[in-house]
Parts: structure tokens; sequence; C-alpha cells
């Protein structure tokens, strides 16, 4: 942004910082120098890469483990995925069903349907 007269000129400016950006630069000169795992761990830190690589039935790596010993480990510790809070929201047990609102919602309908009573 600027502003200019005759006489005087101001002007200011910003950057952005781009995560994504950072991630591909950073996995590409990994790969260049010859670690491919450390590449694809690099690129699995984003929840679509994470999810595109577990649908193409080759798991991101964890700590080191690949393939099927990788894929046992993410099980094991799915807090760790970048992707925990949509995979938690899919995996939710249907014991869950009932949440505080709703059970709040039941007890202000009974006690409003027993005030009519009375």
């Amino acid at each position: 942004m600027a502003i200019q007269s005759q006489i005087l000129g101001i002007a200011g400016g910003t950057t952005v910082r781009d995560m994504n950006c950072e991630r591909l630069k950073l996995s590409r000169q990994l790969f260049r120098f010859g670690m491919k795992v450390a590449a694809v761990s690099m690129l699995c830190q984003d929840a679509r890469v994470f999810q595109a690589m577990e649908m193409a039935g080759t798991p991101c790596p964890y700590e080191g483990s690949i393939s099927l010993d990788a894929k046992k480990l993410w099980e094991a510790n799915p807090e760790k995925r970048p992707d925990y809070a949509e995979w938690k929201k899919a995996n939710v047990e249907e014991t869950e069903f009932y949440n505080d609102d709703t059970i709040m919602g039941f007890g202000l309908g009974g006690l409003a349907l027993l005030l009519l009573l009375f």
C-alpha cells in the first residue's frame, strides 16, 4: 500500500507466511538429498496428504516405521494423526449419541411438561 503526493510519499507492506509452500519446498529438498521417507513424512503433516496416502493403501511413515508397521502404529495412536478431529468425528461410537446438550433438552422438556400438568 502506498500514498504519494508531489512532495511526500509513504509506503508500507507486509509478508504472509505460506506454511504449505514451505512444506513443499522442504519436502522437495529432502527428496533431492535422497531422504525419501523424510520427504513423504514432511508432506504427511498435511491432513489431505495423510488421507490420500491412507486411501491409496500406503500409510504415512510413523517414527521411522513404514508400510504395515506404520499402519498398526497409526491405529494404536490416532491422536497423533494430522486429521485427528475429523477422524474422531467419523469414528464416534453410537453410545455417544446422547451428549450433554441432548440430555439438557430432555430435562427441560420434561420440566415444562410437568409444569403444564400442575
